[in-house]
C-alpha cells in the first residue's frame, strides 16, 4: 500500500515540477563563455516556467568542483548544470581521480551550442597579424610566448594543446580561475595570446584592445566574417570548437528532463535567444537527449587522445 500510494505522489511531484527556483551551477567565475550561455538560457527558461532560474557559479579544477557538486545534487530536477568541452569530455582524461562520470553521474538534456574558438593576441605584446605569423614567431622563440585558459582542462587549454600539436609550437600555459580573470590580465597584457569562445573575445577585439588572428571552427563566423579561419591559414583540418549544454544529476525523472528539453529547444530557435547567441559567436543547436549522450561519448574519445598526444595531466 504505502508504495502504491508513492506513485501519485511522485506524479503530481512531476507535474508541478517547477514549484520553486532552479539552479544552474556554472563550474567557472563569471565572464566566461560557458557563464554567458547559462545566464542567457536562465532567462529564457525562467519566462518558460515562470520560475527563477539561478546561476551559481563553482569554479575552480578546471570545472571539476562545480561538476562534481551536480553529479551529487538530488535528482529532481532542482539542481542543473551547464557542462562543456572541458568538463565533460576533456576532464575524464586530464584528471586521474574524479569522484563523478561524466556520462554515467548525468542525465543529457540539451546540447545548447556550439561556439568557435577564436585565436586573440594582445597587439602590442604580440605584433602579429596572421596565424603563419603567429607560428614562425613561436618556433623561432619556443615557450617565450604565453597562452592563457580559464584552468586546467578548459575549452582554451585543450584547444591550445591541439593547436600545439597541429603546428609543432610550444608555448608557456597559464591556467586561470576561469576565463573572465583570464581576460583580464590578456587585456591587461600580462599574459600574450589565447585561444577562447566568442563571446568573451569579440567585446575586446571589436574595440581594439585585442587583435584576432584566426577562428578555429571550419567556416568563418557569420557575425565576425572578416576573421579567416585557422584552417585556411596554413593549418588544414584544424578544428577545436567549444560546445555547451544542459545536463542533470543521473536518475532525475524522464518527465523533467522532456519539460528542460522541449523548453531549450523553443528558447534556443526563438527570435529572442537565437540572434543573441549568435551575436556572441554562438550557434544554437538543439537536439534530443539521446544525440546529447552519444555527442559526449564521442568528443570524450575524440579529446582524451589529445590529452594523451600532448601528455597532459592534472593531479
Amino acid at each position: 500500500m504505502p508504495a502504491a500510494l508513492s506513485m501519485p505522489r511522485l506524479a503530481r511531484a512531476q507535474g508541478a515540477w517547477p514549484d520553486r527556483p532552479v539552479r544552474i551551477i556554472v563550474p567557472f567565475t563569471p565572464g566566461g563563455s560557458t557563464d554567458i550561455i547559462a545566464r542567457a538560457l536562465a532567462t529564457a527558461l525562467q519566462g518558460e516556467f515562470g520560475q527563477p532560474f539561478v546561476v551559481e557559479n563553482r569554479g575552480g579544477a578546471g570545472g571539476t568542483i562545480g561538476t562534481e557538486v551536480a553529479a551529487h545534487a538530488p535528482a529532481d530536477g532542482y539542481t542543473l548544470l551547464l557542462g562543456h568541452i572541458g568538463t565533460l569530455a576533456v576532464n575524464p582524461s586530464l584528471y586521474r581521480n574524479l569522484n563523478f562520470d561524466t556520462v554515467d553521474s548525468f542525465a543529457p538534456i540539451v546540447l545548447a551550442a556550439v561556439v568557435p574558438n577564436i585565436m586573440v593576441v594582445h597587439p602590442q605584446k604580440v605584433p602579429v597579424k596572421t596565424i603563419s605569423e603567429l607560428i614562425a614567431l613561436a618556433k623561432q622563440k619556443p615557450r617565450a610566448l604565453s597562452y592563457g585558459s580559464g584552468g586546467n582542462g578548459s575549452a582554451a587549454h585543450i584547444a591550445m594543446a591541439a593547436f600545439n600539436l597541429a603546428t609543432g609550437t610550444v608555448m608557456e600555459h597559464v591556467p586561470y580561475r576561469g576565463t573572465g580573470p583570464m581576460m583580464n590580465d590578456l587585456i591587461g597584457g600580462t599574459i600574450d595570446l589565447t585561444l577562447t569562445g566568442g563571446p568573451p573575445a569579440l567585446p575586446p577585439v571589436r574595440s581594439g584592445m585585442l587583435r584576432a588572428l584566426g577562428v578555429s571552427s571550419p567556416h568563418r563566423l557569420v557575425t565576425a566574417p572578416e576573421i579567416p579561419t585557422i584552417a585556411e591559414q596554413g593549418v588544414a583540418g584544424f578544428d577545436a570548437t567549444q560546445w555547451y549544454g544542459l545536463l542533470a544529476p543521473a536518475r532525475t525523472p524522464r518527465p523533467i528532463v522532456d519539460k528542460l528539453n522541449d523548453a531549450c529547444g523553443r528558447a534556443l530557435r526563438s527570435e529572442a535567444l537565437r540572434p543573441r547567441l549568435e551575436s556572441e559567436g554562438a550557434e544554437a543547436t538543439p537536439g534530443t537527449p539521446e544525440e546529447f549522450r552519444d555527442f559526449i561519448i564521442a568528443e570524450r574519445k575524440r579529446w582524451g587522445e589529445v590529452v594523451r598526444q600532448a601528455d597532459l595531466r592534472v593531479e
